[in-house]
């Protein structure tokens, strides 16, 4: 039974299933926010240009031959779609931006390959002589180091004279 609980423990404990809560709530919320905006802001706009006799915006409707399409519902609902995508696009580019400011630029590796100078075909950069022309190579001289200084012994104690 103790590892039974241990074992749920760690899986109800994880990060991600605790950032999956969190993020389910916040969204619940914020879509709460939402529908309120589109409700009580937005829907009073498209409410001066629906019909004088119309109860709304969410009552428009087309007339095709018989049949009422109610648009208006679908207005708001395209609209809390879009604002809802919108700030959610805003968020992930914000966070996507704040990642790539922790992470550093790896530096450009050392070159592999060099192009022969007689027939312009790439080899290894260690090469000699090319394998496709035979050529010998000119040798590059690489910057010579400069020797490090034997450093000469700490004489101790008083000087002594014979």
């Amino acid at each position: 039974m103790k590892k039974l609980l241990s074992e749920f423990k760690e899986f109800a404990l994880k990060g991600n299933m605790l950032d999956l809560a969190v993020g389910v709530l916040i969204g619940s919320a914020f879509s709460g926010l939402v529908t309120s905006l589109t409700d009580n802001i937005i829907q009073p706009i498209l409410n001066c240009f629906a019909s004088p006799d119309a109860a709304g915006a969410s009552k428009l409707a087309i007339k095709v031959w018989r049949l009422d399409m109610p648009i208006g519902q679908f207005i708001s609902d395209v609209l809390n779609f879009i604002i809802m995508a919108f700030v959610i696009f805003m968020i992930v580019k914000g966070i996507n931006k704040l990642r790539s400011l922790g992470k550093k630029e790896e530096a450009a590796a050392a070159p592999t390959t060099k192009v022969c100078p007689f027939c312009k075909s790439e080899i290894s950069i260690e090469a000699v002589k090319c394998p496709h022309c035979t050529s010998d190579l000119p040798v590059e001289e690489k910057p010579a180091e400069e020797p490090v200084a034997a450093e000469k012994p700490v004489k101790s104690g008083k000087n002594r004279r014979r």
